[in-house]
């Protein structure tokens, strides 16, 4: 007698983009996924799935932190989803589980590869958010990169997105002035009414590095940590503002992504690089912090269910819209962190 199988249904990546991914570089494809389990294989419905800045900066031609996504594979990232058939004592059917499935509708792995969630104590998405790695990317970050002591300036880029918006209220926590840089009116507001920062500066909102340089120096005074998301002219106009001894934190360089990285569009230049060497500038990776998950979920889960953090997301309805999610990153549509539902 057969085993029972599973119609899946997967996203694959088949053609390196030279400007804005989209839907033209990937395949949908589907098959049947056996039920039939060796000792601790899982079978995961995915209900939720992570779209990251990191997923394009994978896609470039050369070596960057990792070597360049190959082609023909299912798109790798982060999944939220239900356990439907399980081999393993740790996991039962119907848990809410984390794993680095990709985009795929069922995954069938090893019990090692995925982590347990109670949505009793966190909302499941959070896994993929405030409690997961942009979460994990913020609070080290800043905190061991960045140092911040009370009193000092802290001025994000990036600062409505995934990790800044995180970074932004870690900054206040610790007693710094935050200022954070985001593009346009709205998410201004967001971080000056909802996240309580002491200024908001819109980029978009000048057309010059200079102009946008000296709204900077205005509400700030000077810079004691930058904790970079975007690069590009945002950059050039803040790295000029710091202070001695300031630190700068390279966290990515979202400008760039989107067919840049080849070629350096904007710049400072070498920035790109201080993050793919983790210079001492210093450049940071979420995967330097990942044995050290439970320090972060410690201080910060307290934070989430008590209220004290906000976790704004946007969510995208249907598998189908994974490829034009990752490519409207590079328009800075999304609030908080981007995820799409199944």
């Amino acid at each position: 007698m057969n085993a029972p199988s599973f119609v899946n249904r997967q996203w694959f990546y088949v053609k390196r983009p030279e400007g804005r991914v989209g839907p033209e570089h990937y395949e949908l494809r589907e098959s049947q996924l056996s039920a039939a389990l060796a000792h601790n294989e899982v079978i995961v419905q995915a209900h939720y799935f992570s779209v990251d800045p990191y997923m394009r900066i994978q896609q470039h031609q050369r070596d960057t932190y990792d070597v360049p996504h190959p082609l023909d594979i299912v798109q790798q990232g982060g999944v939220v989803g239900r356990v439907v058939a399980s081999a393993s004592e740790r996991f039962a059917e119907g848990d809410w589980v984390y794993g680095y499935n990709g985009w795929q509708l069922y995954a069938k792995c090893h019990a090692n590869e995925l982590t347990k969630l109670d949505p009793a104590q966190a909302p499941v998405t959070t896994a993929l958010g405030v409690l997961g790695m942009p979460g994990r990317t913020a609070w080290f970050g800043l905190m061991e990169a960045g140092r911040p002591r009370p009193g000092d300036t802290l001025v994000v880029s990036g600062a409505a997105g995934a990790v800044g918006s995180l970074v932004a209220q870690f900054g206040k926590r610790a007693g710094c002035k935050v200022v954070g840089i985001a593009g346009g009116a709205d998410k201004c507001r967001f971080l000056t009414e909802r996240l309580g920062l002491d200024a908001a500066v819109d980029y978009k909102a000048f057309a010059d590095v200079e102009g946008l340089a000296a709204e900077i120096q205005r509400v700030s005074g000077g810079v004691d940590v930058y904790f970079d998301n975007v690069g590009g002219r945002v950059t050039d106009a803040v790295i000029p503002l710091i202070k001695r001894r300031a630190r700068i934190v390279i966290c990515g360089a979202i400008s760039q992504y989107d067919g840049g990285l080849d070629t350096p569009d904007l710049a400072p230049r070498f920035l790109q690089h201080m993050l793919f060497q983790r210079a001492t500038i210093q450049g940071i990776l979420a995967r330097d912090f990942l044995l050290r998950m439970p320090e972060m979920v410690a201080q910060v889960a307290p934070w989430v269910k008590n209220g004290e953090i906000v976790f704004e997301e946007t969510l995208v309805d249907g598998f189908e819209q994974l490829p034009a999610a990752l490519g409207s990153l590079f328009e800075g549509r999304n609030l908080g962190k981007l995820l799409v539902r199944a």
